[in-house]
């Protein structure tokens, strides 16, 4: 038996009320081992007014003679302005050749979901699924996940490649998010991108960044603030920042001026200097030997 893992994946579907087909599936993502699929029926499956949402294991190659995946797993519909509002329900399944998909037919009504604000957000549609892997039997190899999956940091769902530099933060400021209090993780996820975003600002060499980019970073940084991050080291680097660009501003100034300064004696080295080559033409004729007779006399 393998070790227990959890995997959260978010998938968006695009375009959502205006979608045609009854069927519709997310790109392949991994966990537990092998590939996985979200399965939407998005005017119901069987079930009138009513979205149905499935896991299933890609049809594209037979499973091995034995093969099974014993999964715990929930599916969400997002309310995106209100985590109260978003509908999640949990199960249990053994997967398998016979047994390719489950979920639930009637996870969310569309009247609610059409009806109530945070569901559809210009068009969009969010659906989350938290897999949990209880038995393995068989093994398949792993392949690349196009699905969004997500790694908890500190409470923050974020993505694998943003792993290492949320750890190293609240490794350095462990009270950064001591005093946020949202629990939806959809606008928390928002919020640590900013976040994140803004540090790789602050990171960036002066001649990178422009004056514009620090009045929006000082904007981010009061944005950040009031949704209760504790973020005084950032604002202390903001400050270090932009007396880095005043500095380098002053630099170029001082340079510009100079370089003013040198433009007549500029004028002067290149006058002089044509002068010198005239000069140096007319030395070389004065150097040159005369010929002992002179070709042109008779």
């Amino acid at each position: 038996m393998e070790t227990k893992v959890e995997t959260t994946i978010t998938w968006v579907i695009k375009n959502f009320s205006s979608l045609q087909t009854t069927t519709v599936y997310s790109d392949n993502f991994v966990a537990g081992g092998c590939n996985w699929r979200f399965l939407a029926y998005p005017k119901g499956n069987n079930q009138a007014n009513h979205f149905s949402l499935y896991i299933a294991l890609p049809d594209k190659e037979p499973l091995p003679i034995g093969w099974r995946r014993h999964v715990k797993f929930s599916l969400s519909v997002v309310n995106k302005y209100s985590e109260t509002l978003s509908t999640r329900k949990e199960t249990e399944h053994w997967f398998e050749d016979k047994a390719p998909s489950w979920g639930f037919p009637t996870l969310i009504c569309l009247t609610e979901l059409n009806d109530k604000e945070g569901f559809l957000v210009n068009g969009e549609l969010t659906v989350v699924a938290k897999v949990e892997v209880l038995e393995v039997v068989g093994k398949l190899e792993e392949s690349s996940s196009p699905v969004t999956v997500t790694v908890e940091v500190n409470g923050f769902q974020v993505l694998p490649s943003q792993v290492k530099s949320v750890k190293s933060l609240f490794e350095r400021h462990q009270d950064t998010a001591s005093k946020f209090r949202l629990k939806n993780p959809y606008l928390k996820t928002a919020y640590m991108n900013f976040l994140l975003s803004l540090t790789q600002t602050l990171c960036r060499s002066t001649q990178e960044i422009s004056k514009d980019d620090l009045s929006h970073a000082g904007a981010a940084l009061i944005y950040l603030k009031k949704a209760g991050f504790k973020l005084d080291w950032l604002e202390k680097k903001l400050g270090e920042v932009k007396n880095k660009k005043k500095k380098e501003e002053a630099c170029l100034a001082r340079m510009r001026e100079m370089d003013e300064e040198l433009q007549p004696f500029k004028k002067k080295c290149l006058d002089l200097r044509a002068q010198m080559d005239k000069v140096k033409e007319e030395l070389s004729e004065a150097r040159a030997p005369l010929p002992l007779f002179d070709d042109n006399v008779a």
